[in-house]
């Protein structure tokens, strides 16, 4: 074991084996969910029962985060998603495509507004939401002919958990998973899994349905043990391998990160401390940038590394997007930490 007071990652002595994740010559990284605006209270307290001043709106939805950092860190990058015609959509949209991804299967709902979140933030962190997702155009994202064309081309696809609160998503993704698995692609989860979804039978066949097909698991906290249904987070990490997952990489926020594989074992990465000013996205841009490290061959100490930066660095800007990351602008954090990128 590694540990995770070292201020590296190390432990890397196995960069010959090669990775269950699909090279990015294959084909981009597809992601399937909502995009939406988030709009946050400026005041900190409960809920939204009295009159107050806002900030935003800012480009969101965990999906659209995501592939919005593997694009800016470098890799190819599409979504499957449906937004309104109305500014909010065009806000995303035009966001994403600036920055690099492909929005041909961005469908423009008419008729429906682009989905929204409303935040605010408690005096002990936590915070208080009022959604509209269902109900807004990212409840019409459908399998178009766009969709189809972009899923063709790809290399891996990306799930997130939250997906799965849009009505009828699942078959979707389910087929983007088929048809980018059966041209040799992978496939990674971000399972974001309440307790009460794995209790539920129908909650725990999707977890597990999913955890049959992934090649990247990208759990947070207790979500590994919910996800394995383990006591222990050794037990859980031995479940999960054993069905057949390549890697395992579990966000423990400021503790850190670790990865856990067949080939290279247990490889951890001590945070960065930083000042947090909004989490929204930490574990979004998180992921994105350890699979696209992954993707482009680099090992998973360097992967951790730049994905830790990410994540932390995203969390000193207000915004979900707004501390998205080059791969240059994490060389320089990394840097500016006292830490080095191993070449």
């Amino acid at each position: 074991m590694i540990a995770a007071a070292s201020g590296s990652c190390d432990g890397e002595d196995a960069l010959k084996r090669a990775s269950t994740l699909a090279p990015e010559a294959l084909g981009p990284t597809v992601t399937v969910g909502e995009i939406l605006v988030e709009i946050m209270a400026t005041t900190v307290g409960a809920g939204f029962l009295s009159p107050q001043p806002l900030v935003g709106p800012f480009a969101s939805g965990a999906p659209a985060i995501f592939i919005d950092q593997v694009a800016q860190f470098g890799g190819a990058a599409g979504i499957v998603a449906a937004v309104g015609a109305d500014d909010f959509g065009t806000l995303n949209v035009e966001r994403l495509r600036t920055d690099g991804v492909d929005v041909s299967a961005v469908a423009i709902v008419p008729g429906k507004p682009t989905g929204s979140a409303f935040v605010r933030y408690r005096a002990d962190g936590s915070r208080d939401f009022v959604y509209n997702i269902t109900h807004s155009a990212a409840g019409d994202t459908s399998m178009t002919a766009a969709a189809r064309t972009l899923i063709a081309r790809g290399g891996h696809v990306h799930v997130m958990g939250s997906a799965f609160a849009i009505p009828g998503i699942g078959a979707v993704i389910l087929e983007a998973v088929a048809s980018i698995r059966a041209r040799g692609g992978s496939v990674s989860f971000d399972p974001n899994i309440r307790k009460e979804l794995a209790q539920g039978d129908e909650g725990r066949r999707l977890i597990d349905d999913m955890l049959a097909v992934t090649d990247l698991l990208l759990p947070s906290g207790d979500e590994l043990l919910v996800a394995a249904d383990a006591a222990t987070e050794p037990a859980a990490i031995a479940r999960l391998l054993d069905l057949g997952i390549g890697e395992v990489v579990l966000k423990r926020g400021s503790a850190g990160s670790s990865h856990f594989s067949r080939a290279f074992g247990r490889v951890d990465c001590p945070a960065f401390a930083v000042e947090e000013v909004d989490p929204t996205g930490a574990g979004d841009c998180f992921g994105a940038a350890y699979l696209t490290s992954r993707r482009a061959g680099l090992p998973p100490a360097r992967a951790l590394l730049y994905a830790n930066a990410a994540g932390a660095r995203t969390v000193t800007r207000q915004g979900p997007m707004e501390g998205v990351s080059s791969r240059e602008d994490l060389e320089r954090f990394i840097a500016a930490a006292g830490r080095e990128v191993k070449q």
